[in-house]
């Protein structure tokens, strides 16, 4: 059932206890993925929840190792990270859904015609990340286009989009709303396969976790936090600009390309991705969760604590709930 936000929403939840401390950890460096934290941040909201909230810098562990741990209360985290994790037992829960759509897609030189469908690109060179989930996604994609789905890989982390711009790789994967956006701000052309038009379902691509343990002794200290970030999520949906410069100036030069920033938000909010329309911000949607957990496990990706094939479909219910929003009651 569909909730919708109540004119109640400006008035956040009960406070905790007054400036209470906690973290919430990041999943790269900052982008506009994390604005919602930025602005809630900025307009005093977590502090008006009666919260002291750090934004822990990105590090080489993952914010999803951080928060199982214990380490940060919260943390952003990537869906596919997300899933992997949880299936080995990690101790985290989702609590909002920050990205309401699937924002990946398969991208090539857009004055390449040799490269017409997915199917053409049997043979050819990927530049990857290094995750299983690449090889899952583009063989998905090339084989329900009729091909063999087959392809050579050179792992080259950020560095794809470089040598996809000088032709020493065919395709690789980008976030259209960040490195899409980019491409046009540098004036490199590109055509992309949406994952959806190929068999791979729709998704939330990243969401806002909190340790399990933490949150079933916590409610009231998560219930606060959580509200406070989806009235950041839901301000830049519908202000998109005047967050940009709030996530700007809140991060002090750690942002080097502004206008990728601007530009960046305006993506985000023009393809609903930060708020679907007619819904809260943030609202965790059964049936993503439950078809994306589908295509992972027949894919084989997913693994429990001892590194082996889940050979059974987890039950995800557990996994993630929509009870720390403000919703409509």
């Amino acid at each position: 059932m569909k909730h919708i936000l109540t004119a109640a929403f400006i008035a956040l939840a009960l406070p905790a206890t007054a400036q209470e401390k906690l973290s919430v950890a990041l999943d790269w460096t900052p982008n506009t993925n994390h604005v919602g934290l930025y602005v809630a941040q900025a307009k005093g909201w977590f502090e008006e929840a009666g919260l002291d909230v750090d934004i822990l810098p990105y590090t080489d562990t993952s914010s999803g190792t951080l928060v199982a741990a214990g380490v940060a209360e919260f943390g952003i985290l990537s869906a596919v990270g997300f899933h992997t994790q949880r299936a080995t037992g990690a101790d985290m829960t989702v609590v909002m859904a920050v990205v309401q759509h699937e924002t990946g897609q398969l991208v090539f030189n857009g004055e390449r015609n040799d490269i017409q469908r997915p199917a053409d690109l049997d043979g050819m060179i990927y530049a990857g990340f290094g995750s299983a989930w690449e090889n899952a996604l583009i063989s998905t994609i090339i084989r329900n286009d009729g091909g063999t789905g087959e392809f050579d890989t050179v792992t080259l982390g950020t560095s794809a989009y470089e040598a996809l711009a000088n032709g020493r790789v065919d395709f690789t994967l980008e976030v259209s709303t960040w490195e899409g956006v980019n491409s046009v701000l540098l004036n490199r052309p590109q055509r992309a396969f949406r994952y959806a038009d190929y068999g791979v379902p729709d998704q939330h691509t990243t969401f806002l976790g909190g340790n399990s343990t933490w949150l079933a002794q916590n409610p009231e200290t998560a219930n606060a936090f959580v509200q406070a970030a989806q009235r950041g999520y839901a301000f830049a949906a519908a202000q998109p600009q005047e967050a940009a410069e709030i996530l700007i100036a809140e991060t002090a030069g750690m942002l080097s390309n502004p206008d990728l920033v601007r530009a960046s938000m305006e993506a985000l909010a023009a393809g609903n991705y930060l708020q679907e329309a007619g819904e809260p911000a943030g609202l965790i949607d059964d049936n993503k969760i439950a078809n994306i957990t589908k295509f992972l496990f027949e894919a084989g990706i997913m693994r429990d604590a001892d590194g082996r094939v889940l050979e059974e479909m987890p039950d995800v219910s557990t996994w993630y709930s929509n009870d720390y929003l403000l919703l409509e009651k």
